[in-house]
């Protein structure tokens, strides 16, 4: 995938992680789309505002219509409502956590995958985390639904190869966005994340490792006891 006169689409870019891919993929040469579920959030200069609800297949199926040029697309969108499994909101915390962090990026591949293959190919980036392999009981909801996105970007791998498609997964601990804003925990720059990315991307791989706590982990699933065993 390269990354000059391509064309992104970016979920959730009107800030965090999102916006740092939007701006790098300016820098990159590339025209960006910026999804987002209220376009004037969108303050980047350069990028095209689009809206999006990604957990709306009315929404995502009428931009696939629209934007015919699109080579790749960023699953940034998520949401995290840090809840435990058998906590009282549990139930709606996760139907809520899967409806964007895994229906989400499934709809857009469905609706964006004809025009990828008539472009050529391109590519999908999903945005997971380190918290795809492990569970954390104060965000056991939201690990549920960043583990099922990675058996997604599995599968969509396996589906998409014959058309050309490379998607590529991307995992990664902390970050410095507002989202973790309460955590004291070290966090990754999200300018980091992003370069790291696309450089991967541009190097035709599969996974991305983006920080020290998502190669921890990812090294500790092969341990014994693994480290997702607590």
């Amino acid at each position: 995938m390269k990354l000059k006169n391509s064309v992104a689409l970016v979920t959730g870019a009107n800030r965090g992680l999102g916006l740092a891919f939007s701006k790098a993929l300016l820098a990159a040469g590339a025209k960006v789309y910026a999804g987002a579920r209220d376009p004037a959030s969108v303050k980047l200069p350069g990028v095209e505002a689009v809206k999006l609800d990604v957990t709306s297949a009315a929404d995502v199926e009428a931009l696939a219509k629209k934007l015919g040029d699109v080579s790749l697309v960023v699953n940034n969108a998520g949401i995290a409502r840090g809840a435990t499994l058998l906590g009282a909101d549990s139930i709606e915390a996760q139907r809520a956590e899967l409806e964007t962090n895994f229906f989400g990026p499934l709809l857009l591949a469905r609706a964006f995958a004809p025009t990828l293959k008539k472009n050529g190919g391109g590519a999908i980036v999903n945005v997971l985390s380190a918290l795809s392999w492990v569970s954390f009981p104060e965000y056991a909801t939201y690990c549920v639904s960043k583990s099922a996105a990675w058996s997604l970007s599995n599968g969509l791998r396996h589906e998409l190869k014959e058309q050309g498609t490379q998607v590529l997964a991307l995992h990664v601990g902390y970050m410095d966005t507002d989202m973790v804003r309460h955590v004291t925990a070290p966090k990754a720059n999200p300018d980091d994340v992003v370069r790291d990315t696309l450089a991967a991307l541009e190097a035709g791989r599969s996974e991305i490792l983006a920080d020290d706590t998502s190669r921890y982990v990812k090294k500790g699933l092969s341990a014994e006891p693994g480290v997702y065993l607590g």
